[in-house]
């Protein structure tokens, strides 16, 4: 992706604010929230709405009467009814994936313009029924003696919903018991995961406090009150790293590591980038935030350490675009939790990893924590899942234009051992 004919622009990008769950997003539907955003990114950028010829949108937890969120946004961000629109899904790299096909239709020719994002509103999961109550409820659609007696036998236990749970069927572990297993087995101490968590925290405040969001995020007048939400309302301003000892484990209660102030919150949120060829943003006369050098994905056992994702995509997307992990500028790592984070960091350094699971000769490289996650990222910023992977884009290259620096790595864990990584360029 690197050669000039064929550059990936990003025109712009932008979010919502990222809210904790049950708050100010509870009673918006994610197409809302989604189409609410594309519509004021699209203005923001002043592109002409015909341009976007393909939109690409994530989404992980699916609601049953919006199955394909991608063409509701197109609807409801009154697109062109001709804009090609499909839902993707690779759990909390959605977005990367919704980015990459939109760059990757942009390489073939198929298109000069696209549109890709995600979004998840947990507040609003589906609910579901036991497998009687479910299996009840399809009798009575059909049932010619009558829907009273398709419930025949229904007890009150078996009109208790589900509670949703996000749980690997594969692994039967939830992410955060995946990630108290690999604080364990990566001997990550409760000390160095709380203060991961209190740098994210207070980065996010410096970045709110010195401005740096004012670009990337808009402000959403929807929610019950309609009243302008304008700033996330996870992040700590406050935080005091004595406090997170505290807390108590959470998916380990008696010997483990992993609490609530070092995991990433259940988030309502959207995210979005406008890509283009180069070619047609010279035309256009538009300048780009940056370009999509390379991205890679990547695939592990999730019964072994499933949230290890990051250390096998990333040298991927180095040698894809040409270069060391020590010519990287800045980096952001989703903080799915600060176990995740910290196995990872341990991984990229280590050439025995490197030998062992990568079948390189070389580690991947030290981590520098100067440049690591310098405006936050999401244990502090929140955690929309499909959310996730363009609000990282955006960020990244507004962070590239802010410190005057050249290239930055954006990378992520994903449920079902996945991992992704993109290496960005600043215009």
């Amino acid at each position: 992706m690197s050669t000039s004919s064929n550059r990936v622009a990003v025109i712009a990008g932008s979010r919502t604010p990222f809210l904790r769950i049950a708050t100010g997003y509870s009673t918006v539907p994610a197409r809302l929230l989604s189409a609410h955003l594309v519509a004021d990114l699209i203005e923001r950028a002043d592109i002409d709405k015909k341009l976007v010829e393909k939109l690409v949108f994530g989404q992980v937890v699916m609601s049953p009467d919006a199955p394909n969120i991608a063409r509701e946004v197109v609807m409801g961000a009154n697109l062109p009814a001709a804009t090609d629109a499909y839902s993707v899904s690779r759990a909390c790299a959605s977005s990367y994936q919704s980015a990459a096909d939109i760059a990757m239709n942009i390489q073939a020719g198929v298109i000069d313009t696209g549109l890709a994002g995600g979004c998840d509103v947990m507040s609003q999961p589906p609910i579901s029924f036991n497998k009687k109550m479910t299996e009840a409820m399809v009798r009575s659609s059909y049932s010619k003696a009558g829907k009273l007696k398709a419930f025949k036998g229904i007890g009150l236990k078996d009109l208790i919903p589900t509670q949703p749970a996000i749980k690997e069927p594969s692994s039967e572990l939830t992410m955060g018991q995946a990630a108290e297993k690999m604080a364990k087995e990566n001997g990550i101490s409760r000390d160095d995961q709380d203060a991961l968590a209190h740098r994210s925290h207070l980065n996010s405040a410096k970045a709110w406090e010195e401005g740096w969001f004012d670009e990337q995020v808009m402000s959403v007048i929807m929610g019950p009150k309609y009243e302008p939400i304008s700033k996330d309302n996870l992040v700590r301003a406050g935080s005091e790293l004595g406090k997170y000892a505290k807390l108590k484990p959470v998916f380990d209660r008696e010997n483990g590591s992993v609490t609530a102030a070092n995991s990433s919150p259940l988030t309502d949120g959207a995210s979005a980038v406008i890509l283009m060829s180069e070619a047609k943003a010279n035309a256009l006369g538009y300048t780009p935030l940056g370009y999509i050098k390379s991205y890679a994905f990547a695939a592990i056992d999730p019964n072994w350490q499933m949230l290890m994702g990051p250390s096998f995509a990333t040298p991927k997307a180095l040698d894809l675009a040409g270069l060391s992990l020590k010519e990287i500028d800045l980096i952001d790592m989703h903080e799915a939790f600060a176990a995740q984070v910290l196995s990872n960091t341990q991984a990229f350094a280590s050439k025995k990893f490197a030998q062992e699971r990568l079948n390189r000769s070389e580690a991947i490289g030290e981590i520098d924590f100067d440049k690591f996650n310098v405006s936050g990222s999401s244990i502090s910023l929140g955690h929309p899942f499909a959310a996730t992977g363009t609000r990282q884009l955006t960020q990244m290259l507004y962070d590239l234009k802010r410190t005057g620096t050249q290239h930055g790595l954006i990378t992520a864990c994903a449920a079902g051992g996945l991992g992704a990584a993109m290496i960005l360029e600043a215009a």
